[in-house]
Order: structure tokens, then C-alpha cells, then sequence
């Protein structure tokens, strides 16, 4: 599942990119030669009757590209030279390149505008316990409270809320959040992130501030029991519910399973209430190995109020029109944040960590499409966003380095000269060969430490 969502992901986003650049071309009256999903050798070339472009599926599945005519790569017929690229005017030129990118961006707005109308799931953004010591404790945030708008942006969703609280982070800039109290009053609470650091958003800076979101209660009641796991063995049964373990009160399943797990082999005298009556069982969890460390396991899963968790889920959705403009905005605020991100990586202020290669993204493709086709269709919304913003990027081999080029022919009225142009081809591939190392790097880090 994993490998065949993120080759589709990649087919997708790959296909709609290049025929940015394909569709512009052909308006411009720009012969297309080729259009090839992958790179290197042609597995399957298709010519259809009447047309002039090849359509090949190559051998490297990761990207692809559109090759007009041009006489920087080879003789182009006197009759066809109107039709080369190179002998485009300069804004021609441009507006074929910036295509690729814009077809992503476009593609985005299309899928987000789909999402919005059919209704995007999500988890209400009711507030978790408030650890104390921390920004929120500091601003009186409470558990239970409901997020009603950060600096007036409504938040529907606690996705909402984390992606409103990470722009606001890279700005380091106040949260004026709007709550509804338990009781149903409305009131507002100053948030302040500057205590933050870059290494913060490493992981999960939300933590760091404070906030989780609400769970319902899993009280310690035992629902389900492994055949032959040491709590069947003791004697422990469905419906028991778990009063005290060595004498310390478990008033919710968490601390009942913090307590079996920081006892590997070794007793637990478990005091339960089975059926109105008090009992007291013996029992040794299991031994185990979790992450290079050893832990204790009984083999019981606990009793779940299933209406309770559902009732935390939402669901967001619009109108056609107002989903057509939130779509746009979604669309518009990733693609900001994700070029604030990538400046802070390269000023030093966030961690080069966050960097994501090819195994991350095809893990995300695969769980997104076990999750749903909603989820999945984020999912692409999400890196079609990440691609374009990343293609126009001033560097040479990207769409946005040939657009600096361009943009400097369009200052001085010339090209920019053979030497500079491969000076920059050779910066280019420094730059995106070591951007992928760290990537990579970071896959694997996460493969190996989780």
C-alpha cells in the first residue's frame, strides 16, 4: 500500500507540473519534442497519429520533464526556428517556466476546493490537561476550553489550530486566542510563543507550549484479554476494574499501564472490583523490549466509551463558492509558511531536521491512504504545495533559478553568458545533492531512533 500510494503521488504531481509547462508551451507555439514521466532510458514511447510530441514512460520514476525545441540542444530546421524555445522573447520564456510550479499550486486549490465541499474530518479543538509551567498555564488556558479563534481566524478543527500557531511561531508573534469556557462564556487569552526555541519545532511544539488536544476518560476497566498473557494467567477478567496496584490508586487506565510497564517479572499485587466484590490477584507481567529497553506487559486492553471519542470529531465543510476562497486561502498560507520555514533552515533559526526525503513522504503516502481517500488527497494538496514552492526557489536546475536568469536578461537585455550559466548549473547540483543528503539522513534518523 505504502509504495503504490506514493508512486500514484508522485505519477500525480509529476504529470500535472509538467504539463504546466506543456500547456504554455504549445500557447506560445513552442514545438513540445517530449513529454516523459521519469528520467533516463524510455520504457514505453507513444506518438499519437497527427501529433509532433512523444509521450515516454521512462525508467527513474522520480519526476520527470518536457523538452521543446531548442538550439542549445541541437539543429533545429530553419522552416522550425520561429518554434524554438530559445527564440522566444523573454517574458514567453518565463511564463513557460513559472507554469510547472503554478500547475501544483493550481492542482492544490482544486483538491482543497474538493475536500472543503465534501467535508474534511477532523478533531474538535477542545483543549487537553495544561501541563503547569508552561506558555499556556501562563496565559490561564483550561482544560476543557474550546478554541474559538486565534488572532481572529476561526479554528474548526485542532489541524487548524496547530497550522495557525505554527505561522504565528515562525513570525514570533503573540496568540490572541478565543476560548469558550466550560460554563459557555466567551473570553480571550494573550498566548505568548517567544519562549520557544529552534529546536522546538523539531518535534511536537505544540507540547512545548502547552496545548494537546481533549481526550475522553479511559477509566481502568478491562475489556479484552490476551489468550495466555500473564493477566489471563492471574486470573483477571473482562468487566474487572482496576482499583489500586501495590497500593497506589489507578484512577485512569494510563497509570495502570505506566505501573505494568515499569514492572517487567516482577509482582504486582492488583487490587480489582469484579461484580460488586473487592479482589485482590497476583500477577507478573511479561517481559518485553520496547526501543532497547525492557518493559512489562499483561495482555489487557481497556473497556473504550466509543461514543465519547467519536463525539470529539468534526467535520469541516462549505459551500461551493466559500469552499472555492477557503481553498485558495489554504493554499496560499501553506505556500507562506513553507517558504518561511525553508528561510529559518537557512538562516540557522530552525533545525535542518525538518527536512523530509523520499522515505518520509512515500511513509506519509501510505498512512494518508490507509486513513482515506479525504486523508490522502490532503496528503497531495499538501506536497503538490511543497513541490511548487520548491521549484521556485532561485535555484539553478529548478524553475525558479531559470527564471533568474531570465529576470536578469530582462534588466540588462541580454542572456546571461555561457560561463555563468554553467557556473550556476554546477552551484545548482551542489545545492540540491546536499539539500537530498540531509533529507535522506533524516529518513533514516527517523527509521532508526522513531
Amino acid at each position: 500500500m505504502t509504495l503504490l500510494a506514493f508512486i500514484v503521488a508522485i505519477a500525480v504531481l509529476v504529470v500535472f507540473h509538467e504539463l504546466g509547462h506543456y500547456w504554455v508551451a504549445r500557447l506560445c507555439n513552442v514545438k513540445v519534442l517530449r513529454f516523459s514521466l521519469g528520467f533516463g532510458k524510455a520504457i514505453y514511447v507513444k506518438r499519437f497519429a497527427g501529433g509532433e510530441t512523444e509521450w515516454a514512460l521512462s525508467v527513474i520514476p522520480f519526476g520527470g520533464y518536457v523538452k521543446m525545441l531548442d538550439e542549445r540542444e541541437g539543429e533545429v530546421p530553419p522552416h522550425e526556428l520561429a518554434r524554438a524555445f530559445n527564440r522566444q522573447p523573454v517574458l514567453r520564456r518565463m511564463a513557460i517556466v513559472v507554469a510547472g510550479p503554478i500547475a501544483n499550486l493550481l492542482l492544490a486549490i482544486v483538491l482543497y476546493w474538493a475536500l472543503f465541499i465534501y467535508g474534511v474530518p477532523g478533531i474538535k479543538p477542545i483543549l487537553g490537561e495544561v501541563p503547569s509551567a508552561t506558555p499556556a498555564a501562563t496565559a490561564q488556558l483550561r482544560a476543557q476550553e474550546t478554541i474559538i479563534s486565534i488572532n481572529g481566524q476561526a479554528t474548526p478543527s485542532w489541524q487548524e489550530v496547530r497550522w495557525i500557531l505554527l505561522d504565528l511561531v515562525l513570525q514570533k508573534r503573540q496568540a490572541d486566542i478565543e476560548l469558550r469556557t466550560v460554563e459557555g462564556r466567551s473570553v480571550l487569552r494573550m498566548l505568548d510563543m517567544s519562549v520557544l526555541t529552534p529546536g522546538d519545532l523539531d518535534g511536537d511544539f505544540l507540547q512545548k507550549i502547552g496545548l494537546q488536544p481533549y481526550q475522553p476518560p479511559i477509566y481502568p476497566i478491562i475489556d479484552k484479554l490476551t489468550e495466555g498473557g500473564a493477566a489471563q494467567r492471574a486470573g483477571l477478567q473482562t468487566q474487572d476494574r482496576v482499583l489500586r496496584v501495590n497500593g497506589q490508586a489507578i484512577p485512569r487506565w494510563a497509570v495502570f499501564v505506566e505501573a505494568v510497564r515499569s514492572h517487567p517479572g516482577s509482582v504486582l499485587n492488583i487490587d480489582i472490583e469484579r461484580a460488586g466484590s473487592l479482589l485482590t490477584l497476583s500477577v507478573t507481567p511479561d517481559t518485553a523490549t520496547e526501543g532497547g529497553k525492557q518493559i512489562g506487559r499483561i495482555g489487557a486492553a481497556p473497556l473504550i466509551d466509543r461514543k465519547a471519542f467519536e463525539a470529539m470529531l468534526t467535520e469541516v465543510h462549505y459551500p461551493p463558492r466559500v469552499a472555492l476562497g477557503e481553498a485558495v486561502r489554504k493554499t496560499w498560507e501553506t505556500s507562506v509558511v513553507s517558504l518561511k520555514m525553508m528561510w529559518k533552515m537557512v538562516t540557522g533559526e530552525v533545525s535542518l531536521k525538518n527536512l523530509s526525503g523520499p522515505i518520509t513522504i512515500a511513509d506519509y503516502a501510505g498512512q494518508s491512504a490507509q486513513i482515506g481517500l479525504g486523508a490522502y488527497l490532503g496528503f497531495l494538496a499538501l506536497i503538490s504545495i511543497s513541490l511548487g514552492v520548491l521549484n521556485l526557489l532561485p535555484i539553478p536546475l529548478l524553475d525558479g533559478g531559470h527564471l533568474l536568469y531570465y529576470t536578469v536578461e530582462l534588466i540588462k537585455g541580454s542572456p546571461v553568458s555561457e560561463k555563468v550559466w554553467e557556473a550556476g548549473q554546477k552551484v545548482g547540483i551542489a545545492l540540491l545533492v546536499t539539500m537530498m543528503a540531509f533529507a535522506i539522513y533524516n529518513d533514516i534518523s527517523r527509521l532508526i531512533l522513531g
